[in-house]
């Protein structure tokens, strides 16, 4: 019996030694993301261009999709995600942030991936993460902020007088 999927924030010194490699990911086969993908999740979730730059790790039983054969990816996972379960902000604090985020349930498939080109229903990925350790916080809130189309301009302080 499988129990209820729990994600909570872990240190990061622990998460490096037990989910760093990409050994650690459950099931048969492990692969990278490819470039092409990311730029399209960079798109679809309004993030400048080349916003990403870290390997997005996918692993599982089946890597590709029974229907159309596309190689499973964090892009069917992120557009799966934002048929109402995360916001596109939450989902780049993910990718881009400096916090750690495990899932405590024994490493069943995904629920509620769909192939990004035919819609599949997608059962056979086990786990998925991002090997970004170092970007910058402000980074990360400028590309939040760029992807809300709101962007903070500095208030102008008082007119020094004149010499």
């Amino acid at each position: 019996m499988t129990r209820q999927r729990e994600t909570v924030e872990v240190d990061p010194v622990l998460f490096r030694a037990v989910y760093d490699s990409p050994a650690s990911l459950p099931g048969r086969h492990r692969w990278v993301t490819p470039e092409h993908d990311v730029r399209r999740i960079e798109k679809l979730l309004g993030m400048p261009a080349r916003s990403i730059g870290a390997p997005l790790w996918v692993s599982g039983d089946e890597p590709d999709c029974p229907k159309c054969g596309r190689r499973m990816t964090w892009l069917d996972i992120v557009s799966s995600a934002l048929h109402g379960v995360h916001d596109p902000a939450m989902i780049a604090r993910v990718i881009l942030g400096d916090r750690r985020y495990v899932n405590t349930e024994v490493p069943d498939a995904i629920p509620g991936v769909h192939c990004v080109d035919c819609r599949t229903p997608i059962d056979g990925l086990r786990s998925f993460k991002c090997h970004n350790w170092a970007y910058a916080f402000e980074a990360l809130e400028d590309v939040v902020e760029r992807m809300s189309g709101v962007v903070q301009h500095p208030v102008p302080g008082p007119a020094a007088p004149p010499a």
